[in-house]
C-alpha cells in the first residue's frame, strides 16, 4: 500500500505541492461551529493544501472529518473562520457577496450528487443556464464538443425526467465544464448512480483534467471512485491525515479503514472518560 504521507504523523502540516501553479489553495484554514467550549466544533483545524491545475483530486475521510466543509470553503460556498483561500489566483478574503458570486460564475463549476437540473428545462437549456443567467456568451464549438464527448447527441431536447440518472449527471458535467472554470467541484458525483454510469462519469472527469487541463476536486466516500483520481487527500478530525498519489482501490480502502479505526478507538476512550473526541460533532456543525 502507498501509505498516507508523513503528514499523517503531523496532521496540521501542509501537504506538499506536486509542481505547477495551484488552481486553488488553502492556507491555515479553520472552520469552527458553536460559540462556547461545550458546543464548539472544529470542522477544519489549520488546514493548508493546494490543488494543481490539470489534476483530478479526491478528498476523503471518515464521517465528521471535514471533507465537505473543506470543499465548501474552497468553492466559496462557506466562509472559513480564519485562514486564506486563493482561487484562480484571486484571494477570496474580503470579497463581498456580489464579487463572490461573480468569482463562482467565472472560476467554479459544480457537479452535485442530486444532479440539480431544472425539471422544466431541456438538457441543452440546463447546460447553458448558468451562463445565460450571467448574460455571458458561450463557445458553440466547445458546447458541441462537450455534447459529443458526453454522448448527449440526440438528448438535448429531452427534459430531466426523460433521461436516465447517468444521462442527467452527464448533463450536469457539461454544465460545469461549459464555462471552462478554474476548478470543477464534485460533491459525491457518483453517489446516485449505478456502477456503470458512475464509472462513465469518473472517466469523463478524468479526461477533462488530463486532456483539457481542467482541475477537478471531488468529495467521495467510495474507494472505487477515489481510485479514478490522480491523488487522494485524507482528512481526520478536521486535519490533514496524509495523501495517496496514483491511488488504487485497495490502498484507499485500507487508508480509510485505518482512519475509521482510529476514530472508533478515540470514541470508545471518550465514552469511558465522559469526553467526546474532537471531530465527532458532525450533527452540530456539518463537518462531513
Amino acid at each position: 500500500m502507498s501509505h498516507p504521507s508523513s503528514s499523517s504523523q503531523h496532521p496540521s502540516a501542509p501537504l506538499p505541492r506536486t509542481g505547477g501553479s495551484p488552481a486553488v489553495s488553502a492556507h491555515n484554514l479553520t472552520k469552527t461551529y458553536g460559540s462556547s467550549d461545550e458546543t464548539e466544533v472544529h470542522a477544519l483545524d489549520n488546514v493548508s493544501v493546494s490543488f494543481e491545475a490539470g489534476h483530478f483530486t479526491a478528498i476523503m475521510g471518515p464521517s465528521g472529518s471535514g471533507k465537505s466543509t473543506l470543499m465548501h470553503c474552497l468553492a466559496t460556498l462557506d466562509t472559513p473562520t480564519s485562514g486564506e483561500i486563493v482561487l484562480g489566483g484571486t484571494p477570496v478574503a474580503g470579497l463581498n457577496d456580489d464579487q463572490l458570486t461573480e468569482l463562482r460564475r467565472q472560476r467554479v463549476g459544480f457537479v452535485f450528487q442530486a444532479f440539480n437540473l431544472v425539471p422544466t428545462l431541456t438538457a441543452q437549456q440546463n447546460i447553458v443556464l448558468p451562463l445565460e443567467l450571467a448574460n455571458a456568451k458561450y463557445n458553440e464549438a466547445w458546447l458541441d464538443e462537450l455534447v459529443t464527448r458526453l454522448g448527449l447527441t440526440g438528448r438535448l431536447t429531452h427534459k430531466p425526467h426523460q433521461l436516465s440518472g447517468g444521462q442527467q449527471q452527464r448533463v450536469a458535467v457539461a454544465r460545469a465544464l461549459l464555462s471552462r472554470p478554474d476548478v470543477v467541484f464534485g460533491d459525491e458525483p457518483t453517489g446516485n448512480l449505478d456502477s456503470a454510469s458512475g464509472s462513465e462519469v469518473l472517466s469523463l472527469l478524468s479526461r477533462s483534467a488530463h486532456e483539457d487541463g481542467q482541475t477537478v476536486i471531488m468529495v467521495t466516500h467510495d474507494p472505487v471512485a477515489a481510485a479514478a483520481a490522480d491523488r487522494v487527500v485524507l482528512l481526520k478530525d478536521g486535519r490533514l491525515a496524509g495523501e495517496i498519489l496514483n491511488p488504487q482501490v485497495d490502498q484507499v480502502a485500507e487508508a480509510l479503514a485505518v482512519l475509521g479505526s482510529a476514530n472508533a478507538a478515540e470514541g470508545a476512550a471518550g465514552t469511558r472518560t465522559g469526553h467526546r473526541p474532537s471531530g465527532m460533532g458532525e450533527a452540530q456543525g456539518g463537518a462531513a
